[in-house]
């Protein structure tokens, strides 16, 4: 067999690991290694992977992943969630369907200083959608609300996906963070927007009942801002310190990490016990992405030794599709993929065949990072796979609220979420001025 043929075969034989349940990081190496192996030798490959283990993972920037994901839990574990769906709940009281836009506001708060969607999922479906269920909302749209708003975690910065992203394309992740600003609050304003459209062409989608709980007891200025300090605080010191050129990322995961854990000591929130599991998880999720990171790098090595990658691009940009047919395409697969697997899993498959061609297209990286994470966030409201969905289901606990009210509740949040890839497309300012400036 040609390199070539070995290549593709090793792609399609990936694929059918993961289809019958092998997990993505030992399907990659098991892969990369039997292509490399083909291709040139056995030594060559053993070679290769004692490399790629040290090339992938020896970079200071990686200890950006545990600090932000240690930030993040911290500051679930706090109640700052709670308080932050409580301001805006109050600024947002006497808009028609206030909730609902008053969960996307505290959601994209949430999101600078967590980046993890699943924990917004998880937080706002135990808070939100019980305040909105008691005023009058169907558990439909209360459901709906808080699964589209929380793919916010993941492009609002700091973002997993857009760490991911950047150790993969070799790009700044401080450009990265910076870029994601423009879209995340886009894609906020476009949520907004959709949740008015509803509340006045499709009343009986959004409000189930009139709402009979009444006024709720009005929150005084000096309890405003104590709720709201400790949250404002975490994003001046996070976001502030990084984007004023004081803290690169590393450092500010550290400041936002040592300010997380201050918070949730003088709340009183966290015990030895609490802590230690949290630090448990933190080292479990650190793991799982970087031991992905390396067998992604495997992969890729293995696929542009195959030359896959040059005879894809030649294939796209050089026959009638072009740059943008390939973009089409390639956001259309991302969309796909995210009905069946993970949104990190989605990038390690296909980053590494996808980003060459992006380059021989001439396209902006950064920009075609941004709009890769929005298209695999997608993946989070989709069935069957729908993580955000199935996180909010098993947080709530209500056995007569089935999975199929919450996707149908997530439809228009999805189709908010196109408009803004479409945006971005058409005017990519949006998300490359602040990663230019």
């Amino acid at each position: 067999m040609t390199p070539l043929e070995i290549g593709i075969y090793a792609i399609f034989a990936l694929l059918v690991l993961i289809a019958i349940g092998l997990p993505i990081g030992i399907g990659m190496l098991s892969v990369s290694f039997a292509g490399v192996a083909l291709i040139r030798n056995d030594t060559v490959a053993t070679r290769m992977m004692a490399q790629v283990a040290n090339d992938s993972l020896e970079e200071y920037l990686f200890a950006v992943v545990p600090l932000f994901v240690l930030m993040g839990l911290l500051v679930t574990v706090s109640g700052v969630g709670r308080d932050t769906f409580d301001v805006f709940q109050r600024l947002m009281r006497r808009v028609s369907a206030g909730l609902g836009m008053a969960t996307v506001f505290a959601n994209a708060v949430f999101a600078s200083i967590t980046g993890i969607s699943i924990a917004s999922a998880t937080v706002f479906s135990r808070i939100a959608v019980p305040e909105m269920r008691r005023h009058g909302y169907t558990s439909r749209f209360a459901t709906g609300v808080v699964a589209g708003s929380s793919v916010l975690g993941m492009l609002i910065p700091p973002s997993l996906l857009m760490i991911v992203y950047a150790v993969l394309a070799e790009q700044s992740v401080g450009r990265m963070f910076l870029a994601g600003i423009g879209p995340g609050l886009l894609l906020s304003a476009v949520f907004c927007v959709t949740i008015l459209l509803l509340a006045y062409a499709r009343p009986s989608f959004v409000f189930e009942a009139e709402d009979k709980a009444g006024e709720d007891a009005p929150i005084g200025l000096s309890e405003l801002l104590r709720k709201a300090l400790p949250i404002l605080s975490l994003m001046v010191l996070v976001l502030g310190g990084l984007y004023g050129g004081f803290l690169n990322p590393t450092e500010a995961g550290a400041a936002g990490a040592f300010g997380a854990l201050v918070i949730a000591l003088m709340r009183r929130s966290l015990d030895r016990k609490t802590f230690w599991g949290l630090l448990v998880e933190t080292g479990q999720i650190t793991v799982s992405v970087l031991f992905l990171i390396l067998a992604a790098t495997f992969f890729s090595r293995m696929l542009a030794l195959s030359g896959v990658p040059r005879e894809l691009s030649e294939l796209f940009l050089a026959g009638g599709i072009g740059p943008y047919g390939f973009l089409l395409l390639y956001l259309l697969l991302i969309i796909a993929l995210g009905c069946l697997i993970d949104s990190i899993s989605i990038m390690l498959i296909v980053l590494p065949i996808a980003l060459p061609i992006a380059q021989a297209a001439g396209f902006d990286m950064i920009w075609f990072g941004v709009l890769t994470v929005i298209a695999v966030e997608v993946g989070l409201l989709t069935p069957p796979f729908g993580l955000s969905v199935y996180t909010i289901k098993s947080a709530m606990n209500d056995p007569d609220l089935g999975i199929g009210e919450i996707f149908r509740g997530a439809v228009p949040f999805i189709l908010a979420m196109l408009v803004c890839i479409a945006l971005i497309i058409l005017f990519p300012p949006i998300a490359t001025w602040l990663a230019r400036l």
